[in-house]
């Protein structure tokens, strides 16, 4: 054998000798495995087939337990390009003007030894048959180092070997019989056989390649019209990366070939025609410029040889003309003609050579144009992001780009499409990525530019994003479940996207007409257009009628001078707030801490430390409007005040309140600080202050004796104890307005000014604990400040409510979703913090502060417990502390309570009448009389779910009675239509006979007469009856 072998090796003159390794390795490039199923259909397809049939054949003796095979009726092979399969590199299609898939010759060895160990090929062309053999088992049981390939050739007509050398012939068909799934020439020849026609190619991968579990890659059981991924679960895959049915389906942009697996058409799509509202847009860039700059060095590199040639040429000539000189003899002159036309042949071929070159260094510096493609998938909403095809060929697939990287609803459901050409990007290797990472990048930012001019040009965001996915039947709140099966969204996603689908004889793309009756229907496989309702389009010599498209533009916004400064202000404010946020607190845990302390540094319990360490973080908190911002923290005290508001007490006396519940106070008011720091922006609005003294008779321990009991402060279980004790107060205290949410400020200071200070010093806050000791002094001021009224409080905690509300800003005149995160109380109205889905992040901030209520600012439909926020779901916990029955209290107006119009309310009540007294449906046990004397109580619990459900029945009938007449009808003419037809089949017999009888009697009549057809016939009685008259 191993003489055979080397005889062999020498005697295959057709094919080079490649290391087996190199070969073999190459099987490595496809991670995708229907990439490497796809080479192989991309050879049908440049090889100009009009049909591809893949198919397993069971074989139980083999390794995966079947062989997997494609045929085609392609242009087939002869002896001499069927060697060039196994040559690295070697391709007839690669030109920059190409439109064919293969460029390297490498698809068809990566693809069948990723799928399996070996291969055969069986072609058919020009009267020939020709067989090859590419087996990695061969190589490694004979312990072969260089490819070595059976390449044997057989008539087609008489199946005799095309051969000169028939011992080479023998060992080529030996080697096929024993590593082969065909042991015989006969089973060689009934493969051939099922190339149906002059020409074609099979080829059969054998062997193939198993999982860890021992089972095939390829399942091709478990549906028997398919071919899926073997342990791939359908959920969280998208089908095109687990049905081989599905990624051929889209494997084409305008796909004319027709797939067959198993036996069952593939259903092929042109993306763009099923999508809903699409529209081109036109990019145009000077980036892409790696092809066309290897095109130009390439054009270089053949001009310079071409030179090289040519000046070689034209010095033979002029050497020859020197050495003959005088020589007028017919041979020299006739060798000086052939040497002088070489070198003219070389200087014209150096021109050309030369001119394409300057043509491609034009081209280099024109702009590329691409045409980007977008429309609504709303079949199934989930499967969205951009196809990316080269030359035709899908490359890349679900590329999230712009706004649909942001996770939001924003462009949710669109699917881009784009065909770029070789000379504007070249794909790599294995057909799912392109070579240059930097230029791809590139076209995904700009179509992702152009993916949000898209969105606003089809104003579904204007619309209401929610609204318009009901409206095609997406009723649930997850976005992943596929629409409503009812019949009516049916009819509506149908009456959107027309079904296109392709000829089997003509292979052209033809539009249907929408037809309720046609909503699911299922098509042959074997369509054809005579089919087609259509009566323009019913034919194959009919004409493609081209998808029209609408065309966009993309619109660039160009900033006003007022709106850049805007924009910077709004950053400018942004960056202001940060320093809020990076603030930090010391936990005081004993005095000694507190020594260390600088004199504004808020205090704060050790307790609260450790809960805000295991507490979700919070949002931040909004700005606080110019009014509160630019107002003092408290009012400037009056002398009266500030003469009351001192007490001094000496270390032996004992005050009213106890330490350990003043210090309990303090670490409850700063936890409650940080629970409810949203509410505390009323405490600009303070309508009074309490400055309150403590007799000296009263008992109380020195403020040292809480500090050095830090217990007291966190060991305070309930928020009863935040309540306040009464404190008597003296004679010349006014009363100030009472209120439930009091400040604590513990101070001790020696004079006015230091108190005065210290209150610049304070953060704006709503409520803080300062402590501050000085050597020289023992005295301790308590000061209650009360801050906003119960009302207002009240309308806070319901403005909160407004959390999570989804709503719609408009900014710049343009309109964008977004969610209510953050509410605030300003003076005159409530504001909402709302963070943007989507908006273009180099114009518009990602959040934005609107007044409620404004022109500005609408409401979208409510949210759904699923998508609300976290913070939004817990409760807002105010903790207030009981009013003093001794406070005198001051009633301020209220700005901040919408007022209530009795007029507006009655006329809507009205309105409301009006509309249910409409639609009233048939048998509502509530009459239009009653309806009408309804009053608004009454329409509060009126039965608005039943009242639609006997309205929406009602509907539902009258529209099935119409159905059900419109069906009758057509059934009746329908029969009419088919009595019409029997009667005029039944006339034409008559007729057809009466024409047959006159015949026979005119040649009775007279023997000579030849009529053969029916015009001769009418023309000889009209002639007769002329004559007569």
């Amino acid at each position: 054998m191993v003489e055979i072998l080397v005889y062999l090796k020498v005697s295959l003159s057709k094919c080079q000798c490649y290391p087996a390794d190199s070969v073999f390795r190459c099987r490595t490039t496809h991670e995708f495995l229907f990439g490497a199923l796809a080479e192989l259909v991309d050879n049908a397809r440049d090889a100009d087939a009009t049909r591809i049939d893949i198919y397993p054949e069971q074989r139980d003796d083999l390794r995966g337990g079947f062989m997997l095979c494609f045929l085609d009726d392609g242009t087939g092979m002869d002896s001499n390009e069927a060697a060039s399969v196994i040559q690295f590199g070697k391709s007839a299609k690669r030109s920059p003007e190409s439109t064919q898939i293969g460029q390297y010759g490498n698809g068809l060895k990566s693809g069948s030894m990723r799928i399996g160990k070996d291969f055969i090929l069986f072609t058919k062309k020009d009267n020939t048959m020709t067989c090859l053999l590419l087996s990695r088992t061969f190589h490694e049981e004979e312990g072969i180092d260089e490819v070595i390939v059976p390449l044997p050739t057989w008539n087609a007509q008489s199946q005799e070997p095309v051969t000169d050398n028939m011992e080479k012939f023998a060992i080529e068909t030996e080697l096929i019989y024993k590593y082969s799934p065909f042991k015989s020439e006969q089973e060689v020849m009934e493969q051939f056989n099922k190339i149906c026609g002059e020409k074609g190619t099979l080829v059969i991968i054998f062997n193939l390649k198993l999982m860890d579990n021992g089972e095939p890659e390829l399942d091709v059981t478990s549906d028997p019209r398919d071919i899926q991924m073997a342990e791939t679960s359908p959920e969280g895959t998208k089908p095109e990366r687990r049905s081989f049915r599905a990624y051929a389906a889209v494997l084409y942009i305008d796909p004319r070939m027709r797939i067959f697996i198993n036996g069952h058409k593939v259903q092929t799509k042109r993306l763009s025609c099923c999508l809903y509202k699409p529209r081109m847009y036109k990019y145009t860039s000077n980036r892409f410029k790696t092809r066309a700059e290897q095109e130009v060095k390439k054009a270089e590199h053949m001009v310079r040889i071409a030179e090289e040639k040519a000046r070689e040429a034209e010095s033979k000539a002029r050497a020859l003309e020197l050495r003959l000189g005088g020589d007028l003899t017919r041979e020299s002159r006739v060798m000086l003609r052939q040497v002088q036309n070489s070198a003219i042949t070389m200087r014209r071929e150096a021109d050309v050579k030369r001119r394409i070159k300057d043509a491609k260094q034009r081209a280099l510096k024109e702009p590329k144009e691409l045409n980007f493609v977008f429309g609504v998938n709303i079949e199934q909403r989930e499967l969205d992001g951009m196809f990316i095809y080269n030359c035709s060929r899908l490359i890349k697939m679900y590329e999230k780009v712009g706004p649909q990287l942001e996770g939001g609803m924003a462009c949710g459901g669109v699917v881009g499409v784009v065909d770029v050409p070789y000379l504007v990007l070249e794909p790599t290797h294995n057909k799912q990525d392109f070579a240059d990472a930097k230029e791809y990048r590139h076209l995904l930012k700009a179509m992702g530019e152009h993916l949000a001019q898209y969105w606003k040009d089809v104003a579904i965001a204007q619309r209401g994003i929610i609204k318009f996915w009901d409206e095609f039947g997406y009723l649930s709140a997850n976005w992943n479940q596929p629409p409503s099966s009812e019949l009516r969204y049916k009819r509506r996603r149908a009456m959107e996207i027309p079904t296109t689908i392709q000829c089997d004889v003509c292979l052209k793309w033809r539009t249907l007409p929408f037809q309720l009756s046609s909503v699911e229907k299922n098509y042959p496989d074997s369509w054809v257009c005579s089919m087609n309702p259509d009566p323009e389009q019913d034919r194959c010599e009919a004409a493609e009628q081209k998808q029209k498209v609408p065309l966009g533009t993309l619109k660039k916004d160009l900033k006003s001078q007022e709106e850049k400064q805007k924009q910077l202000a709004e950053k400018i404010r942004q960056q202001q707030e940060k320093p809020e946020t990076l603030q930090k607190t010391t936990p005081v845990r004993s005095q000694a801490d507190l020594k260390k302390l600088a004199p504004e540094v808020t205090t704060q319990p050790a307790g609260e430390n450790t809960q805000s360490l295991t507490r979700p973080q919070r949002p931040r908190s909004p700005p606080l409007p110019d009014v509160i911002k630019n107002a003092p923290s408290r009012p400037p005290s009056s002398p009266l005040a500030k003469s009351t508001m001192q007490l001094k007490k000496s270390s032996s006396a004992s005050p009213n309140i106890s330490t350990p519940k003043l210090a309990s106070m303090l670490s409850r008011e700063e936890a409650s600080t940080s629970r409810t720091h949203q509410h505390t922006l009323t405490a600009g609005k303070s309508n009074s202050n309490l400055k309150t003294h403590a007799k000296p008779g009263t008992t109380t321990k020195p403020l040292s004796a809480a500090l050095q009991n830090p217990k007291s402060s966190r060991e305070t279980p309930s928020p009863k104890a935040a309540k306040v004790p009464a404190v008597k107060k003296s004679a010349t205290v006014k009363c100030p307005q009472a209120s439930t949410t009091r400040k604590r400020i513990l101070n001790t200071s020696e004079d006015e000014s230091e108190e005065e200070e210290e209150h610049k010093k304070k953060t704006k806050r709503g409520k803080s604990v300062a402590v501050k000791e000085e050597k020289d002094s023992s005295e301790v001021v308590v000061e209650l400040t009360d801050s906003a009224g119960e009302e207002e409080l009240a309308e806070l905690k319901k403005s909160q409510k407004d959390k999570g509300l989804h709503v719609e800003v408009r900014v710049n005149k343009e309109w964008f979703t977004g969610r209510v995160t953050a509410v605030e109380m300003g003076k005159h109205a409530v504001r909402w913090k709302v963070k943007f889905d989507y908006v273009p992040t180099d114009t518009t901030p990602r959040d934005r502060w609107v007044e409620k209520g404004s022109e500005d600012v609408r409401l979208m439909k409510p949210p759904s417990p699923e998508y609300q926020a976290p913070d939004t779901q817990q409760e807002e916990e105010v903790i207030v502390a009981e009013p003093s029955t001794s406070d005198c209290v001051r009633i301020e107006p209220d700005t901040t309570g919408p007022s209530s119009n009795h007029e507006t309310v009655d006329l809507l009540v009205q309105i409301l009448r009006n509309c249910l007294r409409y639609f009233l449906p048939p048998n509502f046990p509530i009459s239009k009389k009653e309806l009408s004397s309804m009053s608004s109580e009454g329409l509060l619990a009126f039965p608005l779910k039943e009242y639609f459900r006997q309205y929406e029945v009602g509907l539902q009938n009258l529209c099935n009675s119409y159905q059900t007449r419109a069906d009758a009808r057509a059934k009746a003419c329908e029969e009419n239509l088919r009595n019409s037809e029997r009667k005029l089949k039944e006339t034409e017999e008559k007729l057809q006979k009466l024409r047959t009888n006159i015949v026979a009697l005119l040649q009775k009549v007279q023997e000579d007469i030849d009529i053969n057809t029916d015009d001769e016939l009418d023309a000889y009685i009209e002639d007769l009856i002329t004559k007569g008259d």
